[in-house]
Parts: structure tokens; C-alpha cells; sequence
């Protein structure tokens, strides 16, 4: 009888043994991003863009309001307001190395105060914007936007990993 219990206790340990590492198979997947190439990643997020406000920006937007190079990245998608009295703006970057994560979250970060200094006091609806600002990092993957639509933008981005 004893021999019995053992057994059901060993099976017990490797059932939930396997439904930790399940766990964080799926943990880890999820957190890590895609493997996808940046055009599949971008494209669906281009896509969903509303360009009657929003307008692709080339590599000197990019350095101008971020002071980051877009040579130095797998991939980067960069719009924004053709309007300076506009906070809407969307960036995709896809970095080479994990240690440029920080320089792109900072740069961003930057962004965004520099952006709440020129809305403060004036207008009000764009700051709220700025506030509203969603950042995501998966992967090898950096998602910023500043939008009224920035829940469509997001979520669109996010499904397309």
C-alpha cells in the first residue's frame, strides 16, 4: 500500500514539474518578442496608421527628434504630426543588440519630456496626449506611441509579433 501513495506522489511532483516549465515556455515566449523580420512586424502597423495626421518620417526626423541614427538598428519606422503644434507621433524600432534597448527607451523618454515642456500651458489636449504615451519593449522590439488612436496603434503592433 505504501508503495502506492509513493507512486502517486511521484507522479504528482512530475505533473506539476511539467506545468512549470509549460508555464515558463510560454512565459518566456511571450516576453521575448518575435523572431519576425521588421517588414512583418511593421507593415500591419503601417497599415493601421491614420496618415491624414500622421506622415513618414526619414532618417533626419528621426536624429532631429531623437538624436538616434537609424543605421544603427535592424529596422525603424518613424511617423509623426507634420504639425509642430501636434504631439502624435509612432515609432518602431527594432534593435540590433539588447544593449540598445536603454539608449532607445531614453531617447524616447527624452522625447516625451521635451514634447510635455512645449505643450505645457498652450495646449492642453496635445499634452494629454504626451501623458497618455504608451512604450512597449518585446524582444529585439521598441513600440512608441503618442496618439488618440494609441490603443489601435498598440494593439496592432502587438499582434503583429
Amino acid at each position: 500500500m505504501r508503495s502506492g501513495k509513493v507512486s502517486a506522489a511521484r507522479i504528482m511532483k512530475y505533473i506539476v514539474l511539467a506545468a512549470i516549465v509549460g508555464f515558463v515556455v510560454l512565459l518566456m515566449l511571450f516576453a521575448s518578442g518575435s523572431s519576425k523580420p521588421f517588414e512583418e512586424v511593421a507593415k500591419p502597423v503601417r497599415a493601421s496608421l491614420d496618415t491624414t495626421v500622421l506622415a513618414e518620417q526619414d532618417a533626419s526626423g528621426l536624429k532631429r527628434n531623437f538624436g538616434l541614427n537609424a543605421s544603427d538598428y535592424s529596422g525603424v519606422m518613424y511617423y509623426s504630426a507634420e504639425s509642430n503644434i501636434s504631439a502624435e507621433e509612432v515609432l518602431l524600432i527594432k534593435v540590433k543588440r539588447e544593449d540598445q534597448i536603454q539608449q532607445v527607451l531614453d531617447a524616447v523618454g527624452d522625447r516625451i519630456e521635451t514634447r510635455k515642456r512645449d505643450f505645457e500651458g498652450y495646449l492642453p489636449e496635445e499634452l494629454q496626449l504626451l501623458e497618455d504615451a504608451r512604450q512597449s519593449v518585446r524582444g529585439t522590439y521598441i513600440f512608441y506611441v503618442s496618439s488618440s488612436k494609441a490603443d489601435d496603434y498598440f494593439n496592432t503592433f502587438s499582434t503583429s509579433l
